[in-house]
């Protein structure tokens, strides 16, 4: 056993000048600060069926380092950001062959751990579901649906979310906007990749929300900057063009038009269309809203008192409202105040992320609810999840506030797209002109208020590609919100069908 060293009692005084080449003062002080990648990893096995998959999960934060060059000067590769991730990676699995995932969700500002454990990872939290919410402090099972049975898991949170944040002194805020985003989670892809040895892998990315717009831009990122060209694009609640879903602009109708099925989906999950099935609504809404719709809207005061009227009494018994209600609002439903007003006379608000979930509103009269009860419902049940598993039994340890829904990201930077709409359609034609081999698979829910199934569609049908490109995307809808897994039925079937669209598309024969 060692002891104290009396030398250094007697030194303990001295100024001592460092080695030739060693930083003096302030700047050895800076430099014994420069960060370290901090990653934990242990080792599980997962039951599938008869199978037991043995993997390695490893957590922690990767330093992102950035390239400087003033004047022609290279200045070094020096440290900005350190991003959070999660990794699950199979045991003696051929590299070459098994798959690998990126998922991250959206908002911007939102975590990865929405679908890390709610849909795709090995562990999954148990919220319940409407009319049976589990009560806390909740439960964490094994997800033998998980997409690890087919594809190695990395997730992914972005600047400000989760554990990442800046370097000590750095400035966060410079992540917070589309095009420096991209490039951060493209550059820790690259880093994990190239670190793991899987660039010769199939490769896969997986965004939910705001994650399909980032998702559809680092696609053609990640092929023009690094040459890493991908087999597939999951989109999980696509919104690819933010014009389709806004209505912050009073003269863009488009989203009053493209919002209107999914009000007559919540509206018959609400049971204001009798007996009549959700496909038949789907298809009276979609056709109207597909054609008449944008036609009424378009003429202004030119409507004739009759078309008008015809127009109102459509829209109420599509939308579930009152004709007076669609009247007043000049056969215009914000989506917000469609979520307060559906339900009023039983004094419920709708969900908006999912409108299955109701809750009691704040107030009988206000324009808008004050809160989404779908959000309510689940958030607390993943916060819980998350902090017990990554500190229990994924060995991490941090005082870090983990960032599920981060508000430090706000406002959000979309300079690159100044005086145009924020729409990154062109980013996947691209991609998929570049790389024929690119598969689009993307998932919709008929009861999600905050990027909608028509609007997302829309989008897709105006997609500049020729015919042997759109072949490559695929749909799959579900009977659930932005965040199907909630919905157990949902849950199960999406599981299959992504493995499926990752088996299909990892191919080396497709």
């Amino acid at each position: 056993m060692s002891g104290p060293d009396p030398a250094a009692d007697e030194d303990a005084g001295a100024v001592t000048e460092p080695a030739a080449g060693e930083p003096k003062g302030a700047e050895a002080d800076t430099k014994a600060a420069e960060p370290v990648d901090d990653l934990v990893t242990t080792h599980h096995t997962l039951k599938v069926g008869r199978r037991s998959l043995r993997y390695a999960a490893t957590t922690g934060r990767i330093v992102l380092r950035e390239e400087e060059h003033k004047d022609g000067t290279f200045g070094g590769h020096k440290a900005r950001a350190e991003l959070s991730l999660t990794s699950y990676v199979l045991d003696g699995a051929d590299a070459r062959s098994r798959p690998v995932t990126f998922a991250f969700n959206g908002g911007p500002g939102s975590s990865s751990v929405w679908l890390h454990l709610g849909l795709l990872g090995p562990r999954r939290v148990v919220s319940g579901d409407v009319g049976t919410l589990e009560p806390p402090p909740y439960d964490l099972v094994d997800n033998p649906e998980s997409l690890l049975a087919v594809s190695d898991l990395v997730f992914i949170d972005p600047m400000s979310t989760g554990y990442s944040r800046a370097v000590e002194g750095g400035k966060p805020g410079e992540y917070h906007g589309y095009q420096k985003d991209v490039e951060s989670v493209a550059e820790l892809i690259r880093l994990w990749t190239s670190r793991n040895g899987r660039w010769m892998s199939p490769k896969f990315l997986a965004g939910e929300s705001y994650g399909t717009l980032r998702g559809a831009a680092l696609a053609e990122h990640l092929q023009s900057r690094y040459g890493m060209y991908l087999n597939g694009l999951i989109l999980i609640s696509s919104v690819l063009d933010l014009s389709s879903v806004d209505f912050e602009n009073q003269r863009n109708d488009r989203a009053h038009a493209l919002y209107l099925p999914t009000y007559a989906a919540v509206a018959h999950y609400h049971g204001r269309h009798g007996r009549r099935s959700l496909q038949d609504v789907l298809e009276e809404a979609e056709a109207y809203a597909a054609r008449d719709y944008p036609w009424v809207l378009s003429r202004g005061n030119r409507l004739s008192a009759s078309e008008r009227a015809e127009a109102v009494s459509t829209i109420a018994r599509l939308s579930g409202l009152t004709e007076d209600y669609v009247d007043r609002a000049d056969l215009r439903i914000e989506h917000w105040r469609f979520f307060t007003e559906l339900l009023r006379d039983r004094r419920l608000s709708v969900g908006r992320l999912d409108a299955r979930f109701t809750g009691p509103a704040a107030a009988a009269i206000a324009e808008n609810m004050d809160a989404d009860p779908s959000h309510d419902a689940v958030t607390g049940a993943y916060a819980a999840a998350w902090n017990h598993y990554v500190r229990d039994e994924l060995g991490y340890r941090s005082d870090l506030h983990y960032e599920q829904i981060s508000r430090l990201v706000h406002p959000w930077s979309y300079k690159d797209f100044e005086g145009r709409p924020v729409d990154v359609s062109p980013k996947l034609e691209r991609a998929m002109r570049q790389n024929p081999h690119l598969k689009v698979h993307i998932a919709y829910g008929y009861y999600d208020g905050a990027t909608p199934h028509f609007a997302a569609e829309d989008v897709v049908a105006h997609l500049q590609l020729p015919a042997d490109r759109l072949a490559n995307v695929e749909h799959a809808y579900y009977e659930a919100g932005h965040m199907m897994y909630v919905h157990e039925p949902s849950r199960v079937r999406q599981s299959r069908d992504l493995a499926d669209f990752v088996v299909r598309s990892a191919s080396r024969d497709t």
